[in-house]
């Protein structure tokens, strides 16, 4: 089922399983419409029951997976490369992608509901439209309009988020804060003043709740916003190092070899 095909549907039940070495290659959809399915993911056990829609990146370790002997699902499986070749934009695709490597779980209502299943529907029948004229441009523009109707269901999920945090937790609101303006920001001091507290204090405050610093979250957000730029070959080395509000290039540079262990240039020559 795998061979040649970039985009992939089909209807999942408790007995079925998903495809061997799927999470490689391809970025996993998947909408239930019945029982539940529970996965380890980042360490973390999760479970999303009937009218929930999970999405799991290539690439990221999906494992333990079980199903109620009720379950169904309708699964999408997209192509790495089809994806994120055609991400409209840079700084949304980040936002999605830091977001769904820590809530694999979206909550639509049910206009979005009926949205994902029309827009999966609409991907699939497009790949199979191989003897069109203009089969690869339209296919592109398809996945794009994908992309951004899944943005637009993650910004309302977003949204809702940080509706629940404003009174949440000072760490709950330094998390949405690194999120927010993690592209440009890289200081403690900016996300300690916008909490009203100390820098230390903000450190402290990490430590308790993970065991990492302020600081130590900011670099893992600034590493990987980096990757992922620096992967999208569409931006030259100076675009980034301004969409990151570098003051210069080599100034970039020097960061992102104390980051990567490795300069820009070169990081992309391996990719």
């Amino acid at each position: 089922m795998l061979e040649n095909q970039k985009v992939i549907l089909y209807k999942m039940a408790s007995t079925d399983r998903f495809p061997i070495d799927f999470q490689i290659r391809f970025h996993t959809h998947i909408y239930c419409q019945s029982g539940t399915i529970q996965f380890v993911f980042n360490n973390q056990q999760f479970r999303c029951k009937k009218g929930e829609f999970i999405f799991w990146l290539a690439g990221l370790d999906v494992s333990d997976l079980s199903f109620s002997t009720n379950f169904k699902a309708t699964v999408l499986l997209v192509d790495n490369n089809l994806l994120t070749q055609n991400l409209p934009s840079a700084n949304a695709s980040i936002d999605s992608y830091i977001h769904a490597r820590q809530h694999p779980i979206l909550h639509p209502d049910k206009k979005d509901k009926e949205k994902i299943l029309k827009n999966f529907q609409l991907l699939y029948d497009q790949s199979q439209e191989k003897n069109h004229r203009f089969f690869e441009e339209v296919l592109k523009l398809q996945m794009q309009l994908f992309i951004l109707e899944m943005w637009h269901i993650f910004e309302d999920e977003l949204d809702r988020r940080k509706r629940s945090l404003q009174s949440g937790t000072l760490y709950e609101r330094f998390s949405q804060l690194i999120q927010k303006h993690g592209l440009t920001e890289r200081e403690v001091r900016f996300y300690s003043d916008k909490l009203s507290i100390t820098p230390k204090y903000l450190n402290y405050i990490c430590k308790v709740n993970t065991r990492i610093t302020a600081s130590e979250w900011i670099q893992r957000y600034v590493k990987e916003r980096i990757i992922l730029l620096l992967k999208n070959k569409n931006l030259n080395i100076s675009e980034i190092a301004d969409e990151m509000n570098f003051s210069s290039r080599s100034f970039f540079t020097r960061y992102v070899k104390k980051l990567l262990g490795t300069t820009p240039k070169e990081y992309r020559e391996r990719i």
